[in-house]
Order: C-alpha cells, then structure tokens, then sequence
C-alpha cells in the first residue's frame, strides 16, 4: 500500500528542507552564494534546485530532498517521477554534484556525492524495495517510485556522505561529521513513513 501525500504538504516539507540547506551551505562556506533555481526551466529539467557558488568561483548544483516522515533512517531515491507519464525520478537524472537530503523529523541534514551514489546503486539497485506515493495536485493525482535504501548502507559504500545535525532554536552551532554505522531495521519494512 501506499502512502498519499498532498502537494501543500510536500512543499511545506520541500521549502523547510532547501532552508536548512541554504543555512549549512552558507555556513560551510562562509563567502559563499546560494542561488535557488527551483523554479528555473532551464534547472528543473536537470534536476538542480540550488547552485552554490563557491569563493573559489567552483559553481555546484545541489538537489534538495525533505523528509518529514522518516523515522527507520532510509532514503527514498526516487526512480520514477510521475509512473502515469513515465518520467524518470531525479535519482537518475539529476546533473546535481549533491544530493542534499533532509530528515526534518530527525534534525538531520545529509549530503550524500550523487553520481557518487548512483554509481554504487545501480549494479545493487535488486537489493532494496521499491515503494510508491501518490501525490495530489488539485484533480491530478500522481504516483512517484522509488527504491527505499538504509543511510548506513548508503554511508558504508559511498565515499564523503556527511550528516549534519541542524541548528535547534538557540542556535547551537551545526557539527559536520560522518554518517556513523547505526542499527537498521531489516530492509523489508516500510521506510520513511510510506507503507
């Protein structure tokens, strides 16, 4: 079964997540420059939601993913955009260096290398379930599907994935570490509030 979510609510989660990105991006790189292209034709094709723009000059693009429901630490790496058009997810078509994902739920901000990641899941992609969420936009409704994959199996075979605690009120400053090995769930159970 799937789980359904409306637009509204996706983008609260969305809006909130780029947020908190734009926060760590311009706090990683003080002299930075973060520019949101999420609405820009000629990004969105391309899978990028935010350029950031390094002192050094180095432009990179940023996807930004929120997860309001995630509860068992996995990602939901969309493979499938819209299954009624057969559009492919950003997982795979993404030219994002980052794939920034954000577990609001948990306080945690994850940069995960993309092509990185996708490299890695590919050749395993048989390994992990594939779950699917409807997503009402007025009259239209629309399925998205994706493979649902453990941070720690992520964190163990993909190089450079960061988690980044989030600033809680009182402004405790963000801590950049390694994702560290945590106990999963076995991978058959629901992730990140999908069923």
């Amino acid at each position: 079964m799937a789980r359904s979510f409306s637009m509204r609510g996706v983008q609260g989660a969305a809006d909130r997540a780029v947020q908190h990105a734009r926060a760590w991006m311009l706090e990683t790189e003080p002299g930075s420059r973060v520019h949101d292209v999420q609405l820009d034709p000629r990004f969105q094709h391309r899978g990028v939601d935010l350029l950031w723009e390094l002192p050094s000059g180095e432009v990179r693009g940023i996807e930004v993913k929120g997860d309001r429901n995630a509860t068992r630490r996995r990602y939901f790496f969309e493979l499938v955009s819209n299954l009624e058009k057969d559009t492919p997810g950003c997982f795979l078509y993404s030219g994002a260096d980052l794939l920034v994902y954000v577990f609001l739920s948990q306080g945690e901000l994850h940069v995960v290398p993309l092509k990185a990641a996708r490299e890695w899941f590919l050749p395993r992609a048989k390994e992990y379930p594939l779950k699917h969420a409807f997503t009402q936009t007025g009259a239209i409704r629309y399925t998205t599907v994706g493979a649902v994959v453990s941070v720690r199996d992520v964190a163990e075979g993909v190089p450079g994935v960061l988690r980044v605690p989030l600033k809680r009120r009182g402004g405790a400053k963000n801590e950049v570490e390694d994702v560290p090995p945590t106990s999963e769930s076995p991978r058959g159970q629901e992730p990140n509030g999908l069923e």
